[in-house]
């Protein structure tokens, strides 16, 4: 079964009304759940590209004391933040395949998603304005589209993580189902502990993945809405698997030279 998730505001296409925007006041973090560099909150174009970002997140990763085994990074913009964090700590890099489960009149906003383990997590509130059919013909299309997926990159889906600290990382979280569903599936490989890391992210996603994740890194916090990845980045473009994959072979290379 899914797990449905109450979400907070996020893109819900057209015909849902987002909730108001929590504010800076309300947001409280535990002690130690969260490192952000603050001298980045709310600001935009503060990474040159993915490479650059990743770059950035490992060298304050690195600053900040956390010690990783390995890093599994969310195809497709992920693996190219994750290549150069796994270069600069020296750590093994895999993948965590995962798909959004898209509204069904969009391919690009999603409110929910599913990995390639089978876990699920939706916005309970999305699922029940849907119904129960439109509800499961886009979670089949999402569950078709990781299986496709987790062929495509089957060389790099990672094994078993008994008892490491592991940091699943991705270019950017806009709702952060994306990145629930890959933190449950390292626990369910027997990950010791789940650091949820990506340069930028928005407050909502940071909120949801808060009692789900033992540790959240994010350089670049944002409280706007409509929040957007791109525009914490001077050059966005859409990643494809090709060069997702050429990332990991020359990983690979690099490992084995």
């Amino acid at each position: 079964m899914p797990q449905r998730v109450r979400g907070s505001r996020e893109a819900l296409g057209e015909g849902f009304k987002a909730p108001r925007a929590a504010s800076r006041e309300a947001f409280g973090v535990p002690a130690g759940k969260l490192l952000e560099r603050k001298d980045l909150r709310n600001r935009y174009g503060v990474f040159a590209d993915r490479e650059g970002a990743g770059e950035l997140l490992a060298e304050f990763v690195e600053r900040e004391g956390v010690a990783l085994d390995s890093i599994l990074a969310i195809p497709n913009g992920g693996v190219a933040v994750g290549y150069r964090a796994a270069l600069r700590l020296g750590v093994p890099l895999a993948v965590a395949v995962v798909r959004k489960i898209t509204y069904p009149w969009t391919t690009e906003a999603g409110f929910g998603a599913v990995s390639w383990l089978g876990d699920v997590v939706v916005d309970e509130r999305v699922a029940r304005a849907l119904g129960e059919g439109e509800f499961r013909r886009c979670l089949e299309r999402a569950e078709r589209s990781v299986r496709e997926r987790a062929r495509i990159f089957a060389d790099y889906l990672p094994g078993d993580l008994n008892g490491k600290r592991v940091a699943v990382v991705d270019d950017g979280l806009a709702t952060g189902y994306t990145m629930l569903a890959a933190v449950k599936a390292a626990r369910k490989l027997g990950a010791r502990e789940v650091v949820a890391a990506a340069p930028t992210a928005s407050l909502d996603a940071v909120q949801l993945l808060l009692e789900h994740a033992d540790l959240l890194v994010v350089l670049n916090l944002r409280e706007d809405y409509p929040y957007a990845v791109a525009d914490a980045y001077a050059r966005w473009w859409d990643l494809t698997e090709s060069e997702a994959l050429a990332y990991l072979r020359l990983l690979r290379e690099k490992e084995t030279a």
